[in-house]
């Protein structure tokens, strides 16, 4: 275990290096290294790690680090059979750390809980179905089982799962978007009418300008870099906006170009960095909407050129002088305070933003996790609109999603809180009534499951119990369950963390061949920026046992339902191509849609707003004022803790994606070996009287009287605004209280925790 600086830049020969090292510790055979040169391929499989679109589907390097690591997780030669179960009790895997559970392998075989033994045992797939139909079947309300959706199942397989379960009588969808995007989905629709980006990946090429609020590329999309990179080196400005200064925003080496590497060079990536404070966003782009009212009001009085785009405001946007209003009533030391960035820097990063005449706002998760998300995704809507940098080339709304196929589950209908439009086309295609009332999102079905209020839960992929807040709670919720079933491709400790019945289920990975009655089959995805693309594994399957997702969700269907509504379940699971002809009469948008996706790159879905066309009450784009909020928990906590009381933010290492964790590294911030670091200003270790190196506990400040404490983390030195921390997770996810959700979007705010550090005590 060490701290030592990095002082290279992103990617490069480290890269390589790592990408190597996770080749050779999965064991992948020679003959899956070819999986890598089909990896974001026409004729390939779409990578499982990140939701980063291609470039024309086509090139001939179209990997990175992470997708690698993703990859050779997926292709390892490593194995989790029935022996291996039967060598361990479920209280003994408890012990093992979550890397230590990831390298076990490939699961191989569908397995049930045993309680007399404390031990998963084999069960055939048949068996495994009637159990869960018969759990089903004997509950009282459709609406007591709930089905959690990974970001990582296909189009195909998301449309089949919310029509089995509509089917079945509930909404209670659950999925990974209510923890990360959801503040997105839900905000955007109130500005400009739909709540995916405006861009594409064209636009990078033209704009001249690109402020990004809260990402850090080079670990949860360093495909990005590539972009950015030829974004920087073409004369383009780019402004990382973060608390934390991440390396792959200042410096990055392209392992696809040999000079770079050969001579050790590197493109520097942002000119500027602004650091504001945890959950100081909304403050920040607020100040900067109000300078450019401020120095728009100055070029009308001395005869200037405008800084607002007024011709674009007339005529695509209403409630613009309501907007004014709050923004000339707002006053500049609130705004500073709250921010944590000075006058002149706002008014800095102002003028970068005017001199731009194309320019892509990005986010990331830095803005979501937040009390008020939803507001700041308004409010940078706001800003950009001031100016019209929506919906023309070169310029737009650009959220960057996390997994892979995490947009494209929630065009299919994965949403626990549908349209009545949706639903209504729903029953005209399939002859059926869904269910209106709306579902539980994954905060509601914690608290549901702890209530004795749902019995039965279904993941398809994911890891639930350990990406989820409140994590004891949650532990104890889901073992509250009657039956829990968990379809995944390697052990997690959400599998251990089980109800009084439960099952494992093995499916295919996306790299992995999908043969149904001797014929190859593809599955789609939609990236962030609404591209649709097919994908086809190549790799001989783990295990002859697994079932693809779509025959899981198929069988598990016909078991539950019989002959109900008369859906196709056998025909859906023979030939995909059947579930996108009927995903096409659900969507205008995926008209002939097999035809479409069968040309290389795919097609992109029309997003309105992109073209200026807003889909809102009013039919234009709509300015939203936003107040800053004076009384949240961090006000309150703070107000009785003083200056001991520091804001916390949960983070990815560079080792690690979602909860996988692929080695106990995070070389970019300087941390090989270990995992409990918590990375805190060095004014603030002075404050506690403490020094860089030493141990503390972590308590989170709530006022529901609940102790939330997570022990044992090293304190280290970084550059993080005072009065804001840092750590990874899942590790400091008990700190996270299921209460403390965004306004509006229900999602975790994992960003902005109050805590307390103590010494450690010792265990």
């Amino acid at each position: 275990m060490a701290i030592k600086p990095y002082h290279h830049a992103a990617a490069g020969w480290g890269a390589l290096k790592y990408v190597a090292i996770n080749l050779v510790k999965e064991r992948v055979s020679g003959v899956n290294y070819r999986s890598l040169l089909a990896q974001n391929q026409p004729d390939g499989f779409d990578c499982p790690g990140c939701a980063w679109p291609d470039r024309e589907h086509a090139s001939t390097f179209e990997f990175c680090e992470n997708g690698v690591k993703a990859v050779a997780a997926e292709s390892t030669s490593k194995r989790v059979t029935p022996a291996f179960f039967a060598g361990h009790t479920v209280a003994q895997l408890l012990e093992q750390s979550d890397y230590e559970l990831e390298q076990h392998g490939r699961l191989t075989h569908p397995m049930a809980y045993d309680p007399a033994s404390d031990k998963y045992l084999p069960i055939a797939w048949d068996d495994a179905f009637k159990l869960i139909a018969e759990e089903l079947n004997a509950l009282d309300d459709p609406d007591q089982a709930a089905f959690y959706t990974s970001g990582r199942a296909s189009n195909e397989a998301a449309f089949l799962y919310q029509l089995f379960v509509r089917a079945y009588g509930t909404n209670n969808f659950p999925d990974c978007s209510n923890m990360c995007h959801e503040a997105t989905s839900r905000g955007l629709p109130g500005t400009v009418g739909i709540g995916k980006g405006t861009v594409t990946l064209d636009d990078f090429e033209h704009a001249d300008t690109l402020l990004i609020f809260g990402q850090n590329p080079a670990t949860n999309h360093p495909r990005m870099l590539g972009e950015l990179r030829d974004c920087a080196r073409r004369g383009a400005t780019i402004v990382s906006i973060n608390p934390l200064r991440e390396r792959g925003l200042e410096r990055f080496t392209s392992p696809q170009h040999p000079l770079e590497m050969l001579t050790l060079s590197s493109t520097p990536i942002s000119s500027m960095f602004v650091q504001p404070r945890l959950g100081g966003d909304l403050a920040l782009i607020k100040a900067m909407a109000k300078r450019l009212l401020e120095l728009d009001d100055r070029a009308v009085l001395i005869g200037a050129p405008r800084t607002l785009d007024m011709d674009f405001i007339s005529a695509h946007t209403v409630g613009f002088a309501e907007f004014a209003r709050d923004l000339r009533a707002e006053r500049w030391p609130l705004l500073v305070e709250e921010s944590g960035v000075s006058r002149e820097q706002i008014d800095q990063l102002t003028h970068i933003y005017i001199n731009g005449q194309r320019v892509i706002a990005t986010w990331g998760m830095g803005l979501t996790q937040h009390k008020h998300s939803v507001a700041t995704v308004q409010m940078l809507s706001n800003l950009m609109m001031m100016r019209g940098q929506i919906g023309k080339r070169g310029a737009g709304l650009c959220p960057v999603r996390g997994h892979s196929n995490v947009q494209g589950d929630r065009t299919m209908g994965i949403e626990e809180q549908p349209t009545a439009a949706f639903l209504d086309r729903m029953e005209r295609v399939f002859g059926f009534a869904p269910p209106h009332r709306h579902g539980y999102d994954v905060v509601a079905t914690i608290g549901a499951m702890a209530q004795g209020k749902i019995k039965v839960f279904v993941g398809l992929g994911g890891n639930f119990a350990m990406a989820t807040p409140d994590t004891p709670l949650t532990f104890k919720a889901l073992q509250s369950c009657a039956l829990t079933v968990q379809i995944a491709t390697k052990l997690n400790r959400g599998h251990l963390i089980h109800g009084r019945k439960a099952l494992i289920l093995p499916t295919l990975g996306r790299t992995e061949i999908d043969l149904q009655n001797g014929v190859p089959q593809g599955v789609t995805v939609e990236d962030s920026m609404s591209m649709v693309h097919i994908s086809y594994g190549l790799n001989k399957p783990a295990s002859p046992e697994l079932l693809s997702e779509i025959a899981i969700v198929s069988r598990m269907a016909e078991a539950t339902l019989g002959n109900r509504h008369q859906l196709k379940w056998r025909a859906y699971r023979n030939d995909y191509a059947v579930i996108r002809d009927d995903i096409e009469k659900v969507f205008d948008d995926f008209y002939d849609y097999n035809a479409r996706v069968a040309r290389p790159g795919g097609f992109h879905l029309k997003v309105a707003s992109r073209e200026r066309e807003w889909l809102t009450a009013s039919g234009k784009a709509q300015f939203v004022p936003q107040a800053i909020a004076l009384d949240t928990p961090i006000h309150r906590a703070r107000a009785r803790y003083g200056q001991r009381l520091l804001v916390m933010m949960t983070t990815r290492s560079h080792d690690q994606y979602n909860t996988t964790i692929y080695a106990m590294d995070d070389r970019y911030r300087g941390v090989f070996g270990m995992r409990r670091v918590i990375f805190i200003n060095q004014a603030d270790i002075d404050m506690l009287g403490m020094l860089a190196g030493d141990w503390v506990d972590v308590q989170s400040v709530w006022d529901d009287g609940v102790e939330r404490r997570a022990g044992g983390f090293m304190l280290v030195a970084y550059d993080i605004p005072r009065g804001c921390i840092g750590a990874y997770y899942p590790e400091t996810n008990p700190l996270v209280p299921l209460a403390s959700v965004a306004d509006g979007a229900g999602t975790p705010t994992s960003k902005s925790i109050p805590v307390l550090l103590t010494p450690a005590v010792a265990s």
